[in-house]
């Protein structure tokens, strides 16, 4: 059974590419603590645009209850004997909020247990648990026959894996005027990078708008459009993205992880240098060392 005292609880919320950040931060400070991670997935019973992604992996983590929650309700125990015997037997359950968008080195100091609140898009949560979590992020069951038939493709050639993120990016007005669109410009440099570097590259179009890549994308060589997984199966097209050897990423998430997930230290990632239409948030820290932006 779980020690109590050695939890890492944390909220998850978003799409996949959140959650995965979300799992990762919180599985690196357990690993370094002794402790064990439970998933805080309430959030997602008021929230309709997104539901809990995490099902398809063999993940070290259960779900937080609503017992397990309310522990971080109330941050003081009582005060006399019944409150001295719960400060002994559980400390006061710390809720850890994200302070800023790039690293917080302060993290790694906190004590167990704790409540970890936030998005944590950078690799240097977890960089040092990255053999643990590409383990813990293979799928559980196997490939069926469409994806397997891809995944065979993709293994015979020089892959590079091109997402183009459009979706709410477009439709939803409050996240474009957030998040943007990555511009023809940027996929066309990308291209360009890649047929500079790579001989005969094969892309792989990964997308939730095929009609705009197939009328707008010009890659004048071996593509293949990726129309094998629903939007529900998106651990799906995340698995095939890692292993092709080579990423053009969006500004998503999603496709960072795609890449991420790919272990190859020879592989080329090229990612948008915006990734917000705002810059509030400093993003210094959101691409691992070696990815090249543009």
């Amino acid at each position: 059974m779980a020690n109590p005292n050695r939890t890492v609880t944390v909220r998850l919320i978003g799409g996949l590419g959140n959650q995965l950040f979300q799992y990762a931060t919180a599985r690196a400070v357990a690993l370094r603590k002794d402790g064990t991670v439970k998933l805080d997935v309430s959030g997602f019973e008021a929230y309709g645009l997104r539901r809990y992604e995490l099902d398809a992996y063999p993940i070290e983590a259960s779900l937080a209850t609503a017992q397990d929650l309310a522990a971080f309700e109330t941050q003081s125990p009582p005060a006399g004997t019944f409150g001295r015997i719960m400060r002994k037997l559980r400390p006061p359950a710390r809720i850890y909020r994200e302070p800023h968008f790039h690293y917080d080195q302060q993290l790694a100091s906190q004590l167990l247990p704790i409540y970890l609140d936030g998005y944590w898009q950078s690799e240097r949560y977890f960089v040092e648990a990255a053999d643990q979590l590409r383990r813990d992020l293979t799928p559980r069951e196997p490939l069926d026959p469409d994806n397997a038939a891809l995944a065979h493709e993709i293994e015979a050639v020089e892959a590079v894996s091109l997402h183009v993120r459009r979706g709410d990016y477009v439709s939803n007005a409050h996240t474009n005027a957030y998040h943007g669109v990555c511009s023809l410009d940027y996929y066309r440099a990308a291209i360009a990078l890649i047929r500079q570097r790579v001989g005969a590259p094969h892309f792989f179009v990964f997308s939730d708008d095929h009609d705009w890549t197939r009328e707008n994308l010009r890659l004048d060589g071996p593509a293949t459009y990726v129309t094998a997984n629903p939007a529900d199966r998106g651990f799906r097209d995340m698995q095939l993205m890692a292993r092709c050897r080579h990423h053009v990423i969006a500004n998503s998430s999603f496709s960072w992880w795609g890449a991420w997930l790919n272990p190859s230290p020879d592989k080329i990632v090229v990612a948008p240098k915006g990734w917000f239409v705002s810059q509030d948030n400093d993003t210094r820290d959101l691409l691992p060392t070696g990815w090249i932006r543009l």
